[in-house]
């Protein structure tokens, strides 16, 4: 047992330094060429908060892994060799609600600061930022202390033998003699069951400060979750198959490349002198509701065109590779349908295990808890790969939801993510999201495969304490989450068979609110 928990440390400590370095390849690659040699501070906090993200999902399959370490004990505490995991559980939490409230704010404001001084910008940053503490915590205050206990609902224990005493020593339980005796004095019976349901009563106590912080926190994920979630379970495979469908079918023709660049090229134009407007309009101070509207009109417009303008070049690769360019192109696409099919079984799998495990009371099966639980005995790790990927999943479906919801709402801000071409306020931006939805993630996890993940330390934060949480609870009671995952899903869905197969149309003038 005790190397098994060695192990297990070795384990989770190559995993970490794995996932931190993996984190500065990804920071590399997608990060904006302006941004080279500089921004160092906001830098710092993506990988820090890209790894806590990360290393939080593995968390969960680490937990599994160390409820099995005393799996031969009545409970965990009486093994005193398995890791503290409601301790690092807390603590990783802790630290993703700093980040995500605190330092991302920090580094944006810090980030995005007119000021040339580094002074300046430091204290313009800190001083958003301190307004924002004090406001959260003064929130967090009072919630907790006017709200901040847990009801359990228990029920008593009764027997058919005897009244339970007030002390156990007078029973002269032993060994040799395991029952209770009868209301006669003679028969021996060792029979208790739980009374009905008229018996039932609540148990209420005050919750740690620190589980009400991840509480709270978790129910803020759990709205952009599931909002963002449900449209990207469906939107991200879905996305890669069209995009196979709506693909470019041969190279185009010379002239035709240059009528297509020409218009992109007047569209650029207008673009830029959009921007150009609306920056004059910010140094005269008039930033209103319609100058932020026209910022994200000009936002979206140009995302639009840097999709087109890689489109174009798709249809008309030049050079001496011309014709290798091609066949990467259509080996792209075709890779993108490759993973589409295989995201939608698994987009498929979640919505059905949500449905005949969470929703329906009783469930109708434990679906993916079953499979996981074979693999682990094909394999001891095969079904922790696997479980872990079923939650990454649903961290990509954010991300992928978010970025569908951008383009087409106007009060959620666009931060694309682009190879070699993302910027660092984009780069916080989604680091806040994954970082917020990833506590959400692990709860949904824990509950969605209950079976798998029971009597870990995440199931009891998670599971119980959350679920119980006055004022609260009726959210998870009545599955309202999960009821609005779905039918997102299912809207989106209806919405991509309908419009998905359609082209885009060509962009018009770029007109702004006047």
């Amino acid at each position: 047992m005790g190397d098994f928990n060695l192990a297990l440390v070795i384990i989770a400590a190559v995993v970490c330094v794995v996932v931190f370095l993996f984190n500065i390849y990804l920071l590399i690659n997608y990060q904006h060429p302006d941004d080279l040699n500089q921004a160092y501070f906001p830098k710092l906090v993506v990988v820090l908060g890209l790894s806590v993200a990360e290393i939080s999902i593995l968390m969960l399959p680490a937990d599994v892994a160390n409820r099995q370490a005393c799996s031969n004990n009545i409970y965990n505490g009486a093994c005193n060799l398995t890791l503290p995991m409601k301790d690092l559980w807390l603590a990783v939490y802790i630290i993703d609600v700093v980040l995500v409230f605190f330092v991302i704010p920090f580094a944006m404001f810090y980030y995005e600061g007119d000021q040339d001084n580094c002074g300046k910008r430091v204290f313009s940053a800190l001083m958003w930022v301190i307004v924002t503490a004090v406001v959260v915590g003064l929130t967090l205050g009072i919630l907790y202390g006017l709200v901040g206990k847990v009801d359990f609902t228990v029920r008593k224990l009764s027997s058919s033998t005897t009244n339970f005493p007030s002390s156990w020593s007078s029973l002269s339980l032993s060994k040799n003699h395991p029952c209770l005796t009868g209301t006669n004095g003679n028969t021996n019976l060792c029979d208790a069951y739980i009374a009905g349901e008229s018996s039932e009563a609540k148990w209420t106590m005050r919750t740690t400060f620190p589980e009400y912080v991840v509480a709270l926190a978790t129910i803020v994920g759990s709205v952009l979750f599931s909002i963002f979630g449900g449209v990207g379970i469906t939107c991200l495979p879905l996305g890669l198959i069209f995009s196979f469908l709506r693909r470019p079918k041969a190279i185009i023709t010379r002239a035709h490349y240059i009528k297509e660049a020409t218009e992109l090229g007047k569209r650029a134009k207008e673009v830029k002198e959009a921007a150009a407007a609306l920056q004059r309009e910010e140094r005269s101070g008039s930033k209103g509701r319609k100058w932020r509207k026209n910022v994200k009109a000009v936002e979206k417009e140009l995302l639009f065109l840097e999709e087109d303008v890689k489109a174009l070049e798709e249809m008309y690769p030049q050079g001496e590779k011309a014709e290798a360019s091609w066949a990467l192109t259509v080996l792209g696409y075709l890779g993108r349908l490759i993973l589409g099919i295989f995201g939608f079984i698994v987009s498929v799998a979640w919505v059905a295990h949500i449905v005949l495990y969470m929703l329906i009371n009783p469930p109708v099966s434990p679906f993916l808890n079953e499979v996981f639980i074979k693999l682990d005995s094909v394999w001891g790790l095969l079904g922790t790969v696997a479980f872990a990927f079923f939650c990454f999943y649903l961290l990509l479906a954010v991300i992928a939801g978010a970025m569908v919801l951008g383009l087409r709402l106007v009060f959620i801000t666009i931060h694309p993510m682009k190879w070699g071409g993302t910027l660092m306020n984009s780069f916080l931006f989604n680091v806040g999201l994954i970082l917020l939805c990833s506590i959400s993630v692990i709860q949904f996890c824990s509950t969605a495969f209950a079976v798998y993940a029971q009597a870990t330390a995440a199931q009891e934060i998670f599971g119980h304490t959350l679920e119980s949480l006055r004022g609260i609870k009726y959210l998870y009671k009545y599955n309202v989450f999960q009821i609005v995952f779905i039918v997102l899903a299912g809207l989106t869905l209806i919405y991509y068979l309908a419009f998905g197969w359609k082209k885009r149309k060509p962009r018009g003038r770029l007109q702004l609110t006047s």
